[in-house]
This record gives C-alpha cells, sequence and structure tokens, in this order.
C-alpha cells in the first residue's frame, strides 16, 4: 500500500511526516509529487527523501489534482495491484489518522469491497473560523447541489482501493476542484463510501494551505446550483400554471400538459444559456432532444401525478414529491445527452490524461536516463 502525499511549497512538516511514517509504519511506501514548488523547497524535498520517501517532480505547479493523477499513475504503472492512501504534506493528518485510513482500506477490500474511504473531521474545539466557516459553507452548498450529506467534504485524507484507481485518474480537474469532483462521481458511479473519524488539527491556523473551501467548492458546484435554480423558476411557472387552471377548469391531466410546455420552453433556454453553456448552432439538435426528454418527463409526471391524488394527496403535495423524483434524472440526462457539449469536454480531457498517463507509465522505466518527460521529473528515493 503507498501513500500517497501532494506537496506545493511545503513546510518542515513534510519530512517530519515521512520520517513518522517510515519509522512507525515501514511497510507502507511514500510517494511524493512535488507540485513545481521549485528550487527554495528542494531542501525540504531532499529531506523527504533522505527520510525514506520516492518523490517525482512536476516542473511547473498544475494544481493538486493534477499531482494526485500524476502520483495515482506512477503508483498503477509500477504497482498496478496496490491501493492507495492520500495525505497532505502540512501536518493537518496525524500518522495514527493515516493509518487509520489505511486500516479500514484494507480491511474493506478483504471484504470484497472497493469503497472510498474517507478521514472526516469532527470540527470541534479549537478550530480556526475561516476553516470552520469554509466548511460549513462547502458541505451545505454539496448538500443543495447533490442531496447528499458528507461529513467532510474538504478532507484530503482518502483511501483508494486499487480497483479504483484508474476511476479515480479519469475524473478531470487539475486543481482543489479534482477532490470535489470525485465525491460528484461516487453516486453516478456506483462507488461506496465509508467515512472514519480523525484528529481536526490546524498548524498556524492552517496559515500554510493553499485551498479556499467555498471558492473552489463553487467552482465545481455552480453548475449543479445553476440547475436546481433553473428547475425551481421551472418549477414556480409549473405550479402556478397548474394551480391556476386544474382550479378553473377541474381538469387535471390538460392542465399538467399545458403547465409543462410552458415551463420546459423556459427551462430549457435558460439551461442552454447559463447553465450548461450549449454551443452555439446546435439549437435544432438540441431543442429535438430536449423535447424527447421533456415527452419522457410529461409521461412519468402524468404517471406520478394521477399516481399520488388517487392515493388520496393534494395537488401540490403530490408536485412536490414528483418534481424531486424526476429531478436528479433531468439533470443526468440533460447534461449528458441532451446539451452534450459537457460531457462531451470531460471525455476529450479523460482522453488526454489517459494518454498523458500511458506516455507517462512507459517513460518512467526510462526515467534515469532521460531525465523527465512532459514536465515530470524523477528525483530518486526509496526502494524495496
Amino acid at each position: 500500500m503507498y501513500v500517497l502525499i501532494p506537496s506545493f511549497e511545503p513546510t518542515a512538516q513534510l519530512p517530519e511526516l515521512v520520517a513518522r511514517l517510515a519509522q512507525t509504519a515501514p511497510e507502507l511506501d511514500v510517494l511524493v509529487v512535488d507540485d513545481g514548488s521549485g528550487p527554495s523547497s528542494a531542501a525540504l524535498f531532499d529531506a523527504a527523501r533522505a527520510a525514506g520517501a520516492e518523490v517525482i517532480a512536476h516542473e511547473r505547479n498544475r494544481g493538486k489534482g493534477a499531482a494526485l493523477k500524476t502520483g495515482l499513475g506512477h503508483i498503477a504503472a509500477h504497482d498496478p495491484h496496490s491501493a492507495v492512501v492520500t495525505a497532505d504534506s502540512d501536518g493537518q493528518h496525524t500518522v495514527a489518522d493515516i493509518l487509520r485510513v489505511a486500516e479500514t482500506l484494507r480491511a474493506d477490500a478483504d471484504a470484497g469491497g472497493a469503497s472510498l474511504i474517507l478521514g472526516v473531521r469532527l470540527f470541534r474545539g479549537r478550530v480556526p473560523l475561516r476553516s470552520r466557516v469554509g466548511n460549513a459553507v462547502a458541505g451545505g452548498l454539496f448538500r443543495a447541489a447533490t442531496g447528499r450529506r458528507i461529513s467532510d467534504t474538504q478532507t484530503g485524507l482518502r483511501g483508494i482501493p486499487a480497483a479504483r484507481i484508474a476511476w479515480a485518474r479519469r475524473i478531470p480537474g487539475e486543481g482543489f476542484e479534482y477532490e470535489q469532483r470525485m465525491l460528484l462521481r461516487l453516486a453516478p458511479d456506483g462507488v461506496h463510501l465509508r467515512e472514519v473519524p480523525i484528529a481536526t488539527v490546524y498548524l498556524d491556523r492552517n496559515a500554510s494551505s493553499h485551498f479556499r473551501p467555498v471558492r473552489d467548492s463553487l467552482r465545481v458546484l455552480l453548475p449543479v446550483l445553476l440547475f436546481a435554480g433553473s428547475s425551481f423558476a421551472a418549477f414556480l411557472i409549473d405550479t402556478a400554471v397548474l394551480l391556476v387552471m386544474e382550479a378553473v377548469t377541474g381538469w387535471l391531466i390538460p392542465s399538467i400538459i399545458v403547465a409543462r410546455m410552458l415551463s420546459a420552453t423556459a427551462n430549457f433556454l435558460i439551461n442552454r444559456r447559463a447553465v450548461f453553456r450549449a454551443r452555439e448552432g446546435a439549437m435544432a439538435g438540441q431543442a429535438v432532444r430536449y423535447a424527447l426528454l421533456a415527452a419522457a418527463l410529461l409521461a412519468s409526471n402524468i404517471a406520478w401525478m394521477s399516481f399520488l391524488t388517487s392515493a388520496g394527496f393534494a395537488v401540490l403535495p403530490a408536485k412536490v414529491v414528483t418534481e424531486c423524483v424526476l429531478f436528479v434524472l433531468s439533470y443526468g440526462v440533460q447534461r449528458s445527452l441532451v446539451f452534450a457539449r459537457a460531457d462531451a469536454d470531460v471525455r476529450s480531457y479523460e482522453a488526454h490524461s489517459d494518454r498523458r498517463d500511458s506516455a507517462e507509465a512507459v517513460e518512467t522505466d526510462r526515467i534515469s536516463a532521460i531525465g523527465g518527460i512532459e514536465g515530470i521529473t524523477t528525483i530518486t528515493g526509496r526502494t524495496r
């Protein structure tokens, strides 16, 4: 098993962490990725290497997500059956907690699982206000966007089973948003999650952290939040028209159809322009796909509304339940099929990442002869 530590402009906490890991758990391999820190940090990475870590480096700063994926690619090339625990280099993750996550990861694999393990902080005691508020807001944004509660969405202490390494490498993102996107992919990709409580440690009031919880969370979650806002606006239009028409005519199904036609038109225009930022000149195809989706959702809406009202629900509660059920389905289909540019961009990114990682894996065996490829340099380090 590997402990993977991405690091940009580290402090003395990095070599100290490596030394404690080597002393406490010598069976673990430690891989440090220097994310383009520059000459001023060379001595600290040399100290980490001397303490027992293998060190590889980006020639320029590319972001935490890129550093994590570089490390995962390196591990996959050299030990494809190894699980990985990721940890931060600033001393926030204790050796005891790293080992606790590693043991949970090992036990889960022994039981036939392939869960992502999160080391989650409880944010009790003397926590800097910026961190307490930032993590609370980030967690709230995540719940608002996904409907799922995760105790600590910002934790960098994670256990990734060997079976999920390829999955983790395909997730887009180069900066801190990468870790958020990993959590967003859990439900769609059927990846189970397990949480392990860990200590909440902040050194110098977290001054060495380059992470900004609210800003970096918004970068990832904004499209989902915009979609929620667009859907809520359409819901208001739909509900208002439905209630008025049903009260005037007494006809439920025709009222549903008219209300859905008006709200769907507004929803299509908002989503196309503001949420998914669809490419220009493709409106006809998008409109056809959206119309097919709207028809399918309309049929589902009618079925749910008819069932719930016949079961004794009033129109308004039945409407709320129905829209909540269809919300998640609508977002996924619009993102992947109706406004396909978003997923096309992701596939393009993933293809580029796979080509880059494959090249890195092939060239790593020749690295000592050529010194590095595509912005990655290998520094001699721990061997077994």
